[in-house]
């Protein structure tokens, strides 16, 4: 009669299902061959993060150049603005001061007297204030 349960290690029936247990060199093996394997999924994955990485820092360098564009026409625009403005009020002061250095001359003209003795007053208070 056959005998359904071996007595020893070795004879176990691998038709029936039964795998020998694997040795410690075996299984240092499985080991190094799976922890090969993920070091390169993870390699592989910390590539596809630098290209990511790579991708959006160009992104923002190039949105950065587009702002900086366009700030810069901007600001020259304002500039340009600002400079036409100030030149047509300088302009305009200037033509104001010409009249009234016109108007107090043609008034000097008129009235002489006044204006030395005026003149004469505003010095003698100058001169008062002066000496305290």
């Amino acid at each position: 009669m056959n005998d359904p349960l071996p007595t020893h290690a070795g004879s176990h029936d691998t038709q029936a299902g039964f795998v020998p247990a694997p040795s410690v060199s075996q299984a240092a093996h499985d080991l190094r061959v799976a922890a090969e394997e993920k070091i390169k999924d993870l390699a592989g994955q910390a590539g596809v993060l630098k290209d990511k990485a790579l991708e959006s820092a160009t992104q923002f360098r190039e949105q950065a150049a587009e702002k900086a564009i366009a700030l810069k026409t901007s600001a020259s625009e304002k500039a340009a603005h600002f400079r036409e403005v100030a030149q047509e009020q300088w302009t305009d002061t200037r033509q104001r001061a010409r009249e009234v250095h016109t108007t107090a001359e043609d008034y000097i003209r008129e009235h002489p007297t006044k204006c030395v003795l005026g003149a004469l007053g505003v010095g003698f208070l100058i001169g008062l204030i002066a000496r305290r």
